[in-house]
């Protein structure tokens, strides 16, 4: 068997446009992925494109290798451009795997280690009380963990940081007394604060015990880790914008984070993200993909969710059933956690 074409379809989702990638084979046997760098899909299929050149005529099934490849095949280093075509092309090679071998991918990564998988769900970027209101929404649906972020003014749509850190601590104090103590809540600082306001702002947030706060700093500077770990108790969690497992190497050989967050389509799919997982556990650090785009991420996160041992949570932004004229099947949502499909591969084909 050889690959003999890849396909980029860029595909606009409520306003953001999502990018899926086609594997084809002399067989007959196909794959599909998704590149998650938004905004930059048009980019990102100009380096499939690139790829496509050196992978025309090669086996399918050697996937480490066609990862090798593509990474190593060119004198410039990578990137999130680079790593985003890699994942597309690397979550389709292993979903015509799974489906040469007639399997639900997860059966590749190891087997189940979990019968589903916990997810999260938005509050929103709105006012207070409808935070709440939809916090008590998703609880009823049957959620147990929602998130939030810290919010730059409404008017003139600047983040001040004293003013945004005293309103993310109330919108947190009204949350929790909406959910009770047994919901867990994340906070997403959307990398927008210097350490010492990061400080300032998980101080203020540990009565309401958060399960972790996510990206509190810029990632290109990991150190800056190290100044809020030594001052804060609170779980830290980053990675969303990291491409390749070279970008956590001081994040997590130092322990400066408790979940690691890669986004399978930006970090270098499957491949690269099964490979973090193993490392992060050797530092009980625990997976929670980032996962804020269309239907073949959330099928390949709910697969190797199911699989890793070290699992926190699922970032779950579209429910299965979106872009149902683009996308068919997915994984199966049951109120606050979904299941891998058990069909072949992934579970989902482009219509």
């Amino acid at each position: 068997m050889r690959i003999t074409e890849i396909k980029s379809f860029p595909v606009e989702i409520d306003r953001r446009r999502a990018m899926f990638v086609k594997v084809y084979t002399d067989e007959g046997v196909t794959g599909v992925g998704e590149s998650g760098f938004w905004g930059r899909e048009y980019t990102v299929a100009d380096a499939v494109k690139s790829a496509e050149r050196i992978l025309v005529g090669q086996d399918p099934t050697r996937i480490d290798y066609l990862w090798q490849t593509m990474f190593r095949g060119t004198f410039w280093r990578g990137g999130p451009v680079l790593c985003s075509a890699i994942s597309a092309i690397d979550i389709a090679l292993w979903d015509l795997n799974a489906k040469l071998l007639g399997v639900p991918l997860y059966r590749l990564l190891g087997g189940r280690q979990r019968d589903r998988v916990r997810c999260y769900a938005h509050l929103g970027d709105v006012s207070r009380d409808k935070m709440v209101e939809r916090a008590k929404q998703l609880v009823g649906e049957g959620f147990t963990v929602v998130r939030f972020a810290i919010l730059q003014d409404m008017e003139t749509g600047i983040l001040e940081p004293r003013p945004a850190i005293r309103r993310c601590i109330g919108d947190c104090e009204a949350v929790r007394a909406a959910v009770g103590p047994d919901i867990d809540i994340t906070i997403d600082v959307h990398i927008r604060l210097k350490p010492i306001h990061a400080i300032e702002l998980c101080h203020g947030l540990a009565p309401m015990k958060p399960y972790f706060i996510e990206d509190p700093v810029r990632p290109e500077t990991p150190s800056s880790y190290r100044l809020i770990r030594d001052k804060v108790d609170l779980p830290l969690a980053t990675g969303e914008h990291l491409a390749g497992k070279w970008e956590f190497k001081e994040l997590v050989e130092e322990d400066l984070i408790d979940y690691a967050r890669p986004d399978l389509c930006v970090f270098g799919g499957i491949t690269e993200s099964m490979k973090l997982a193993g490392w992060c556990e050797t530092h009980h650090i625990d997976m929670a993909p980032h996962n804020p785009l269309g239907l073949v991420s959330t099928a390949a996160c709910a697969h190797l969710c199911t699989a890793v041992p070290n699992f926190g949570v699922l970032e779950l932004t579209w429910r299965p059933g979106v872009l149902g004229e683009v996308i068919s099947g997915g994984p199966i949502y049951e109120g606050g956690y979904v299941r891998p499909a058990e069909a072949p591969g992934l579970g989902v084909e482009l219509n």
